[in-house]
């Protein structure tokens, strides 16, 4: 997925605070909010996203169909999609792998017992080797919500759960029962978050992406202008919307420090302002459910 542009323009990005902080935007096209490019940036990672390693290695031109059936099949088969978490686990995947170029080591989709299961835990199992191998954990957490304020505090009261020591040893032997044995970091991966290391060493080596979705007054406002006149370039206009952009980036940046975050662990928020969630969430519903139906 790193090969070609990433679909989230970075428009704010701050290493310099903490949690340090980055404001994605998915543009705008010919006055609209670019929701169906987005849906199809989506829709095409569903192979990565829901394959093992050694599934997606055999992702060809001759089994692509095949393939992308069962990764459709794996994401769930009901209509009760708006109550579904595995949407924003995907976006959750794109964004970590075309921005941050980590690598995925489990897809939580194998943590399911059956299709239409929800999953618990961390929302994203990922991985970023440096180049003498040694590997840093991203373990994410994502509320694909239409509020930013329920998306904080719903995110926030699982950011203290989940980093408990008791339910991290859990998760981290979940994980370990799962990971792939074809998968290039497989055993270093199992060494990593093994028992026997304290968690002060994981720490050292964890950070715990945060990826919350919310409607956007600054998009809306941005989409209102855009569709006024078309023959008006964005460009005219760009400077005066990446700072009110930014502005509300920041802002939002700020109500999730002061809810009340846990200590020790790194933390990396990752804001992306959506223009109706609700019809982005309904794209990528129709799109699954037509290459079901397409396939059955």
């Amino acid at each position: 997925m790193t090969g070609r542009r990433a679909i989230l323009e970075v428009l704010v990005d701050d290493a310099g605070i903490s949690p340090a902080l980055t404001g994605l935007c998915a543009g705008y096209e010919l006055g609209e909010w670019r929701r169906s490019a987005l849906a199809k940036t989506m829709f095409y990672s569903l192979p990565e996203f829901a394959l093992s390693p050694s599934e997606a290695a055999d992702f060809t031109s001759g089994t692509g169909v095949e393939m992308l059936s069962r990764a459709v099949k794996n994401i769930y088969l009901t209509d009760r999609y708006h109550r579904r978490g595995e949407f924003g686990e995907l976006l959750l995947h794109v964004v970590l792998r075309e921005v941050f170029h980590t690598e995925i080591a489990i897809s939580k989709i194998f943590f399911k017992d059956s299709h239409n299961d929800t999953v618990k835990g961390f929302d994203a199992v990922h991985v970023i080797a440096d180049p003498s191998g040694k590997l840093e954990l991203w373990l994410g957490e994502v509320k694909f919500y239409d509020n930013l304020a329920r998306a904080i505090r719903d995110v926030v009261a699982e950011l203290h759960a989940h980093v408990d020591s008791d339910y991290l040893r859990s998760e981290f032997a979940a994980i370990g029962g799962k990971i792939d044995s074809s998968w290039a970091h497989a055993e270093e991966m199992r060494q990593l978050i093994a028992n026997e290391v304290s968690l002060d060493e994981i720490f050292d080596n964890l950070t715990i992406p945060v990826l919350l979705t919310y409607d956007s007054r600054v998009v809306a406002d941005r989409v209102l202008e855009l569709s006024k006149d078309l023959n008006v370039p964005p460009s005219a206009t760009a400077e005066a919307y990446r700072t009110a952009f930014e502005d509300e980036i920041r802002a939002g940046w700020s109500r999730f420090t002061g809810a009340g975050l846990p200590q020790r662990v790194r933390i990396r928020l990752i804001l992306v302002p959506l223009h109706e969630k609700r019809t982005l969430l309904s794209d990528l519903h129709e799109r699954l459910k037509a290459w079901q139906q397409a396939t059955a």
